[in-house]
């Protein structure tokens, strides 16, 4: 599902029209997006969790020429589903 089709669903589902839906879409879009970028963890109950994932220093080899070289600690997005939505999966 692209982000279009989802607003295009939302309006039909709860009547709104397509403009304030993409409104409603964009700005849940951009408050977890903010708080990601402010290195807090949302939360949506019976969704799952969108957090900040860190990944350690560690060494790597460059594949072209063999070289050994060392990659930096960064931090990624990550979400982790929760349990309602993992049991309707299976």
């Amino acid at each position: 599902m692209t982000k279009n089709e989802l607003i295009e669903k939302v309006a039909k589902k709860s009547s709104l029209t397509k403009r304030a839906a993409s409104d409603a879409v964009n700005a849940t879009f951009n408050l977890i997006k903010d708080s990601l970028v402010r290195g807090e963890k949302v939360v949506i109950t019976g969704f799952g969790t969108f957090l900040i994932r860190s990944r350690a220093a560690r060494r790597g080899r460059n594949p072209q020429t063999g070289e050994t070289i060392q990659i930096p600690n960064k931090k990624t997005p990550g979400f982790t589903a929760g349990k309602t939505i993992k049991r309707l999966i299976k």
